[in-house]
């Protein structure tokens, strides 16, 4: 179905370095890129241009309009979002979105990545000392960094400082205007390796879930649309927040079927339950 066949892969910020490869290796695509093509008119992380739609509607938007300026009918889009994890709260988090559209054989599969493997951060600098243990945190200079007057002044604002005679150069120049300087890691993918690491993690995902054919009508993107909970404790029985089970499901024909204890294990630790420890 997809052998030999060409896919846009839908970035500016050097997305294809990961996924190119994974395509070609698991399921014989050739991927190519657009120069043109400019994706932080769907939004940047440094805050100068809004993301206003949420992220896999961005991915998506992201993706066909690439596939229509290459006049191609294989597109893949990613889009991120950082922030605090939805359930470590005060653990930042990389949420990665990938979406995989094939207009030939009307197919969309998507794949979601959720990483603590993250150097995001911000902080307000006041002196240059301060900006150095700011630097050695986010793990500069392998990882970037931007600088701003402030966080919502992008005048004078430099992205992509990968060294260090740059970041004091750029620090003392910003320093004149205010006795503040705002610092906050650049999460483009071709400056953050972090990030491009969970990328490829999804497009690994993304791949093997393509390869994943429905039993009853052999499309692919047969994969996990819903997670059960209810595990029972393992004292008491009671149904507890760990997975019981997975479901999947087909696109195409609605098939599905349950996969009970996806983690290989029929009992979850008392730790783990409400009632015995509440």
């Amino acid at each position: 179905m997809f052998f030999n066949r060409k896919m846009v892969i839908a970035t500016s910020h050097g997305k294809e370095k990961v996924i190119a490869p994974i395509f070609k290796n698991e399921l014989g695509i050739e991927s190519f890129v657009l120069q043109s093509f400019d994706t932080d008119t769907f939004g940047t992380f440094s805050g100068e241009v809004d993301r206003t739609d949420d992220p896999l509607t961005t991915a998506r938007k992201k993706c066909l309009l690439a596939m229509n300026a290459a006049n191609c009918d294989i597109g893949i889009a990613s889009e991120g979002s950082f922030g605090a994890h939805p359930q470590l709260f005060f653990v930042p988090a990389d949420d990665e979105w990938l979406v995989f559209i094939d207009k030939k054989n009307d197919l969309e599969i998507v794949v979601r990545e959720l990483s603590t493997d993250t150097n995001f951060n911000a902080k307000t600098i006041q002196t240059e000392d301060e900006l150095l243990a700011f630097a050695e945190l986010v793990k500069f200079p392998s990882h970037s960094i931007i600088l701003k007057k402030s966080k919502d002044d992008f005048d004078g604002m430099k992205k992509g400082i990968n060294n260090l005679s740059e970041l004091s150069s750029v620090f003392h120049q910003l320093h004149k205007y205010t006795n503040e300087v705002y610092a906050e890691t650049d999460m483009r993918a071709m400056h953050n390796p972090s990030r491009m690491k969970v990328i490829e993690q999804a497009a690994i995902k993304l791949a093997t879930k393509i390869n994943s054919h429905c039993p009853n009508c052999s499309t692919p993107g047969f994969g996990i649309t819903n997670v059960k909970q209810g595990l029972p404790c393992a004292w008491c029985s009671a149904e507890t927040r760990s997975t019981l089970s997975h479901i999947y499901s087909c696109a195409k024909c609605d098939f599905s079927k349950e996969e009970f204890y996806p983690h290989k294990k029929t009992f979850e630790d008392p730790m783990f339950c409400d009632s015995c420890n509440p």
